[in-house]
């Protein structure tokens, strides 16, 4: 699917809100800017971004450490409807399936993007900054072929 036309609102989700989805939210926002409105959750909000995800997206101008987790349940508490999204992108089957139940009754795209989980994958700090970059370089890759090339240059507010 050669699809590169960027929805206005995109929402990655992941199971808790800490790797996988504020990567993605995080570097659709360096290449894309302000063409979508972007955000992020997870089935469950009981972690604080993980550390390796803060540094190895700081090697590709992706600034995380700024992110707070959040989850499906706090996102509806705080206002934001799932139907507002153009479209979902799950990045866990855990994650696909809550969307998918919640979007139900909407008439909502849900992408399903199989992306490891680094999370216990190795010993040793350089080991396991190697399994988040693996992470990292899946999610570029999906988005890449997703939505297309960058479409901004710099690093202005993200």
């Amino acid at each position: 699917m050669a699809e590169n036309k960027i929805p206005s609102s995109v929402l990655f989700c992941c199971d808790h809100n800490a790797i996988r989805s504020p990567m993605a939210e995080g570097m659709m926002k360096k290449f894309h800017g302000r063409a979508a409105y972007v955000q992020s959750a997870g089935v469950k909000s009981d972690m604080e971004v993980d550390g390796f995800a803060i540094a190895v997206c700081d090697e590709i101008g992706v600034q995380l450490a700024g992110h707070r987790s959040r989850s499906f349940d706090q996102m509806r508490d705080w206002g934001d409807d799932l139907g507002q999204f153009d479209l979902i992108v799950a990045l866990s089957p855990a994650s696909q399936r809550m969307a998918l139940e919640m979007t139900r009754h909407a008439h909502l795209e849900v992408e399903y993007w199989p992306i490891m989980d680094p999370t216990g994958l190795a010993e040793g700090r350089e080991a396991r900054l190697a399994a988040y970059r693996q992470t990292r370089d899946q999610i570029e890759a999906r988005m890449l072929d997703r939505f297309g090339p960058p479409t901004r240059q710099g690093d202005d507010d993200l």
